[in-house]
């Protein structure tokens, strides 16, 4: 009895080392830059730790970690074979299949991108919260999908689905208030559920690119000939004015001289009168032969005879100078 009580009394030290030491490692604890560590005594939220190591009372703190870092979800798919990161296999899944607006099927692929913001509402406020992200980001998709034409969906829209998937769940996830945001939401690919749907899309959708680059083009050409167009008439305009500035100062020009003219046919009419009937016959008939007469003369002569006479002596004489 001696013999057992002693060994009993040996052995007491040597268990409180154990617990001491037991003690010690549960009393210290590193949260890592990339977590928040909530701590919890007798099942309630005490503090919430960052980046560092701490202290806490043995066996009535609680401590859990999660990690901050951005997770990616796909949604509509899953990656079969990653191939480190370089075109990866992958196939879809039921969540992709989404109705459209004008009862097509597609199917569309997105990859979500998110991040705890509060540990205590991730931990607290969900059973499941990844699984309940899963399944809000696949409603707004097939909300959003909904409200567009299936050629919409395949072509021109995808931007403005993809904004529109992303406002919406994080509406969704601000209303349930799990602790999640979202870091980023963008479409991977849209396509019809059959092979033959898929080349007809295809087609059409290399039809549209074809007419986006047609108006372009034909963009491009009418900014090119607007400017043109714009030279064009102000040149016509301009000689247009210039034509009209000559007009004016001829007609100005012949108002003087026929206001000239008047000042000298009221001094003299008769004389004008006769003056402006010979110049009127130059003008009008520069080939016509003029006969002067006295009106008593029996024979009259045309004028170029004498004329011709007259040259001709002219040519005589100089030539008998000479």
């Amino acid at each position: 009895m001696k013999e057992g009580k002693k060994g009993i009394l040996r052995a007491i030290p040597m268990f409180l080392c154990v617990g001491a030491a037991c003690c010690a490692l549960q009393s210290f604890y590193r949260v890592s830059e990339q977590e928040q560590a909530v701590v919890t005594r007798f099942g309630k939220v005490n503090d919430i730790k960052t980046a560092g190591i701490y202290f806490k009372i043995p066996f009535i703190d609680q401590v859990q970690k999660v990690d901050t870092t951005t997770y990616g979800m796909p949604i509509g798919y899953t990656i079969t074979n990653e191939r480190n990161g370089e075109n990866p296999d992958y196939e879809t899944t039921s969540d992709s299949l989404t109705i459209t607006s004008d009862f097509n099927l597609v199917n569309t692929d997105f990859y979500l991108e998110y991040k705890v913001s509060d540990p205590v509402k991730y931990l607290y406020n969900s059973n499941e919260p990844v699984r309940f992200i899963s399944n809000m980001a696949a409603a707004a998709i097939r909300s959003t999908v909904s409200d567009f034409t299936v050629d919409d969906v395949m072509t021109t829209e995808k931007s403005k689905i993809q904004a529109e998937v992303r406002d919406q769940l994080t509406k969704s996830l601000e209303e349930a208030d799990i602790g999640i945001q979202i870091v980023n939401l963008s479409i991977q690919d849209v396509e019809p559920p059959t092979s033959d749907v898929v080349a007809a899309f295809k087609s059409v959708e290399t039809a549209k690119q074809e007419a986006d680059t047609t108006i372009n083009k034909a963009k491009q050409y009418k900014s090119e000939q607007i400017p043109a167009a714009d030279a064009t008439a102000d040149s016509i305009v301009q000689k247009a004015e210039a034509e009209k500035e000559a007009r004016i100062a001829e007609a100005s020009g012949q108002v003087a001289r026929f206001n000239a003219m008047y000042d000298q046919y009221k001094l003299n009419p008769l004389i004008t009168k006769k003056r402006i009937f010979y110049e009127a016959m130059e003008d009008v008939l520069p080939e016509l032969k003029v006969i002067i007469s006295d009106g008593s003369t029996q024979t009259m002569l045309p004028l170029e005879s004498f004329a011709d006479v007259s040259v001709e002596a002219a040519d005589g004489g100089d030539e008998n100078g000479k």
